[in-house]
């Protein structure tokens, strides 16, 4: 390094060492402003060991972001940086009338963004994207190190194009290419089917509007005589949490269905609303490691509040209300702020929501072919799905919750 640098260097963090020494002395000595100073320390000592020692001189921007990345993947799967020029993009993007996306939703795991759940028939869907993926690449930048939040700005653009993304897979050696068309995102429909006595209803994600959908569906099946349901949300990742409520409220005679918490957002509770069910018959409801968000918070209140099982797997945890905060360097941190908690009070970001009846799909059912990865079906076929069988099988012997 020459003399300029490393004198600048040694200036700057002078004046780091002078800010943490004035604060300290100037009573900081308590609890977490005690802590918070000592960590100004610590980084201030990293960051000149690595402009003093490290093998190069090494790029202050990249060693920056870097940090930044990490201090905010520490706090969850969702908060993230967005650098100056990413934080222009996505303003941008978001202005945009007719943004073309792909319809899957992103969380980090592993250091990675790895897709949570794809919509059905969307461009994702469409081009052999899985839930469970995890992203090594998007349009030639590695996800490593990479927020929720510049994933999606690099995975939106104008409708009609396509974004090139490479793919990791459980049980295989290779990443899997795939070419991810952009389109405008039709809103998501329920499907819905009769299985002998039973109503069946696939929820594929919970936007705007699916709660009045379902309310209209479940008052048709009453009156059809359907006196037993299976709400099916094992790949429902995507939508407002204030959907879940409303879609609980259908099912929930009385008790809490969740309550949002943050340092900065006053404590709210909400509780179930006698005058909004319609359905006071048997249900059971089946979760996964792909539900997510909202369908997470519909999924504990009624398992919460015993009004039914919950059938399959641990679901992901991803519960938050996020904040957009600027920066005044142009750039942007997206922060989770708030955090929702199931009727037991616990955090549903942090620990999911546990299956009070476990049951696992096959292995082999995680194995596709990918010469024709498209052709992959989003779950196995009724008869061969050990998940759905056993949710009939409880309703079928009267084993489920009582009816409200």
């Amino acid at each position: 390094m020459s003399r300029l640098p490393r004198f600048v260097v040694l200036g700057l963090s002078f004046l780091v060492f002078s800010y943490v020494g004035l604060g300290y002395v100037l009573g900081q000595t308590g609890g977490d402003d005690d802590k918070t100073y000592r960590s100004l320390t610590v980084y201030s000592e990293v960051l000149q060991r690595v402009q003093e020692d490290y093998v190069d001189e090494p790029n202050l921007a990249v060693v920056t972001a870097g940090a930044l990345h990490g201090l905010l993947e520490s706090l969850d799967p969702f908060s993230g940086y967005l650098s100056p020029r990413e934080y222009t993009d996505y303003k941008d993007k978001q202005k945009t009338a007719a943004r073309g996306e792909i319809g899957a939703a992103l969380a980090k795991r592993v250091g990675f963004v790895v897709v949570v759940s794809v919509l059905p028939g969307s461009p994702a869907d469409k081009a052999g994207m899985r839930g469970g993926d995890l992203l090594e690449a998007v349009a030639g930048f590695t996800t490593r190190d990479m927020s929720v939040a510049q994933a999606k700005v690099l995975l939106d653009g104008a409708p009609g194009t396509t974004v090139k993304v490479s793919v990791v897979r459980r049980g295989r050696t290779e990443p899997l290419p795939l070419d991810v068309a952009r389109a405008v995102l039709a809103s998501p429909h329920a499907s819905f089917e009769q299985m002998g006595d039973v109503a069946y209803v696939d929820v594929p994600a919970l936007t705007t509007g699916m709660a009045a959908e379902l309310r209209e569906r479940l008052q048709q099946f009453d009156r059809q005589g359907l006196h037993k349901l299976v709400l099916d949300l094992r790949d429902t990742a995507s939508g407002p949490v204030s959907e879940g409520v409303a879609a609980a409220r259908l099912f929930l005679p009385a008790g809490t269905i969740a309550a949002l918490s943050g340092q900065t957002v006053p404590r709210q509770v909400f509780d179930a609303d006698p005058a909004r069910v319609v359905w006071r018959h048997p249900v059971e409801v089946l979760i996964s490691e792909r539900t997510l968000g909202a369908a997470e918070v519909l999924a504990s209140a009624l398992g919460g509040n015993q009004r039914a099982d919950l059938v399959g797997g641990r679901t992901f945890g991803g519960a938050c209300e996020q904040k957009l905060i600027p920066l005044e360097d142009g750039s942007a941190l997206i922060l989770s702020v708030a955090y929702y908690y199931t009727p037991a009070g616990k955090s549903i970001l942090d620990e999911g929501v546990q299956p009070t009846v476990a049951v696992r799909l096959p292995i082999e059912f995680d194995d596709v072919d990918e010469t024709s990865p498209a052709t992959q079906p989003r779950r196995p076929a009724p008869s061969d799905d050990p998940v759905l069988r056993k949710a009939l099988e409880l309703l079928k012997e009267g084993a489920a919750p009582k009816a409200a």
